[in-house]
């Protein structure tokens, strides 16, 4: 056996391993067995809602084991393939398995950073939100270059981005922009890249070509669906109409459609003017709500499992998480995780893979192979 291919089985086995210790594998077996006997009852359904739940949690199960016992029948069947073609000298037998391993190789990586996405929320869309700091346009020039580099992202993995919210800056850039995503995993995916983004560069709008330090926000909230409740009472709420503002000429809403809501026990604010009609705007908004307080849920829910207090993570502007330097050199470095790439253009362009799965992995406590 080639050595290239005994480390790709070694790898292989490594992930699996990883996999089963993740999910763990043995009570996670025991937990679905219950459920599968529990939805077998025939008085399962007489609570739809504890039933939904009980269901959601049994496939989630299911697809985990599955992916695990699929990939070591896989590796299994593949090892023996080049076992049997070593001692009877079939060396297209060989050579079949051996590719064969490399593919198991790439699905075992695929699947251990997708197990890494089991959070309660991963599998919804989400909200995205950007905001410049402060710095006039130059920031909101770093804001607008920021939105781009997500926008690219989601285009290279097929996911639809809707336009709920943007506000542009005076001369260039944008002060704000709220935007939707929706795709497979797409909370689980950029939960992480809330926080503080900082941009080192020449400015384009210094005439004396100063280098230039500036700040930007990310803010990463999950859709909430139908199946999660949050109570809102009115008397929370202060509730605005403004007029929707942006280049578009007769295309720009002239009556107050556009709604800010805010929340005043917690001072959240949301805002939406994609559509003419302030209804549908307050629905948005509304929903918004929903997930930024849901969000904020999650949060309390993740650090008070957490005993180490240093692992706690404030979201806000003392939190930067990454740093953009386009001068004297080119480099991104996660500061979370120390991964860098030295192709600063190429992740302004979308190539944010590396960085997010790092982090993801990070937050979990898991080191990939």
């Amino acid at each position: 056996m080639q050595a290239e291919t005994q480390a790709n089985i070694d790898a292989i086995r490594a992930s699996i391993d990883l996999l089963r210790t993740h999910v763990d594998f043995d009570v996670a077996q025991a937990r679905l067995d219950q459920l599968e006997a529990l939805s077998a009852s025939p008085d399962f359904w007489n609570d739809q809602a504890l039933a939904q739940e009980s269901m959601r949690e049994k496939n989630r199960l299911e697809r985990q084991l599955k992916m695990i016992t699929t990939l070591q029948s896989e590796l299994d069947d593949a090892v023996g393939l080049i076992e049997l073609g070593e001692a009877e000298g079939d060396l297209e037998v060989v050579a079949e398995a051996e590719e064969a391993i490399g593919r198991i190789v790439q699905i075992a990586e695929k699947r251990q950073l997708e197990s890494l996405l089991s959070g309660e929320a991963d599998g919804n869309d989400c909200f995205l939100e950007i905001h410049a700091g402060a710095g006039g346009t130059e920031a909101q020039d770093w804001a607008q270059m920021l939105a781009r580099m997500y926008s690219r992202w989601c285009e290279a993995r097929g996911f639809k981005m809707q336009m709920i919210e943007e506000s542009p800056g005076e001369e260039a850039g944008i002060k704000s922009v709220t935007m939707r995503i929706e795709g497979d995993n797409a909370y689980g995916w950029l939960k992480t890249e809330s926080g503080v983004h900082r941009l080192v560069r020449i400015s384009p709008f210094d005439s004396s070509a100063r280098r230039h330090t500036s700040f930007a926000s990310a803010w990463v909230y999950p859709v909430v669906d139908d199946n999660i409740e949050i109570e809102i009472e009115d008397k929370d709420l202060r509730i605005d109409t403004y007029r929707a503002s942006g280049a578009g000429g007769q295309h720009v809403n002239k009556t107050d459609s556009a709604i800010r809501i805010t929340h005043l026990p917690t001072n959240i604010v949301v805002q939406c003017q994609n559509d003419r009609s302030q209804h549908r705007n307050r629905a948005t908004a509304f929903n918004m709500l929903k997930a930024r307080l849901y969000e904020l849920e999650l949060q309390k829910r993740e650090e008070a499992a957490s005993d180490a207090a240093a692992s706690k993570t404030d979201i806000g502007w003392g939190n930067q998480i990454r740093s953009y330097v386009l001068h004297p050199y080119q480099m991104v470095k996660d500061l979370r995780t120390n991964v860098e790439k030295g192709n600063a253009a190429g992740v302004l362009d979308g190539d944010l893979d590396e960085f997010v799965e790092a982090s993801l992995a990070a937050r979990v406590g898991t080191q990939r192979a």
